[in-house]
């Protein structure tokens, strides 16, 4: 099969498109990247202009949720023009994580979900730990978000990173919610982190414990549309481990 197209969350990059937010993502195009995944939209940036010079595909974006309630009605026309198919959720407020009823939360995502969805785009949700212990009735979070919309108007990006730091392995859950998650964030944990709690710390791809094998043999086998990879915090300069990733995945034969 040919092989699924790989992005850089540009969260990554953070600290340097801080600084030169067109520079850092040539920069990017260059280390042999597919596309990009925005974490939010800088002002006075011409991201069509940026991409198309760039021969870049935009995976997706990260959009908070009351950016998603109060201006979906721009978004929804801005990703499409840039060639992108999905908008993701990268977490629930805070408010919501002491919730007990989560049917409202719900309901807001269908509805959010289903203008993207009649318009051409895909909703997704991005996890992280929390969503595997906060129990939403029998079910834990994660379970209850996708059983309670509807698959058309959200869909799972799951980070696999944060699934394997929950204490689940990522493969289990891929091949459980095969057909609904497009989008795989692909992180890896640095061989000596063995406690599994916070502060959290983050390796380049194929460089720690994950076993990225069976992760991406997982995803594909399940549908996935996109790799993503995506590095919270660096030991080193952060364009160094964007880098190393994208080395190590072109070793793998996956970019």
């Amino acid at each position: 099969m040919a092989r699924l197209p790989v992005a850089l969350q540009l969260y990554t990059v953070r600290d340097q498109t801080a600084i030169d937010y067109p520079g850092t993502v040539a920069k990017v195009a260059k280390m042999g990247y597919d596309g990009v995944e925005f974490a939010g939209r800088p002002a006075g940036v011409d991201l069509k202009a940026l991409v198309t010079k760039l021969k870049l595909k935009v995976a997706g974006g990260h959009e908070g949720l009351p950016v998603l309630q109060s201006q979906l009605d721009e978004l929804i026309p801005l990703y499409k023009s840039l060639g992108s198919k999905f908008i993701t959720l990268p977490s629930i407020p805070g408010e919501w994580r002491e919730a007990t009823d989560f049917a409202p939360l719900f309901k807001t995502l269908n509805e959010i979900g289903k203008k993207c969805y009649d318009n051409g785009l895909t909703l997704c949700y991005h996890n992280h730990e929390f969503e595997f212990k906060l129990k939403a009735g029998d079910l834990c979070f994660f379970d209850a978000l996708y059983a309670g919309t509807d698959p058309r108007y959200l869909q799972a990006q799951i980070d696999t990173y944060w699934v394997f730091f929950a204490g689940l392995d990522p493969v289990d859950v891929i091949k459980k919610y095969a057909g609904r998650c497009p989008l795989i964030h692909l992180k890896d944990m640095p061989k000596d982190f063995t406690t599994l709690v916070r502060p959290a710390r983050f390796a380049e791809v194929g460089e720690g414990r994950m076993d990225m094998k069976a992760i991406i043999a997982a995803s594909e086998a399940a549908g996935a549309k996109w790799f993503i990879v995506e590095q919270d915090t660096c030991a080193g300069p952060s364009l160094d481990s964007a880098a190393l990733s994208a080395k190590n995945l072109k070793a793998m034969g996956k970019l």
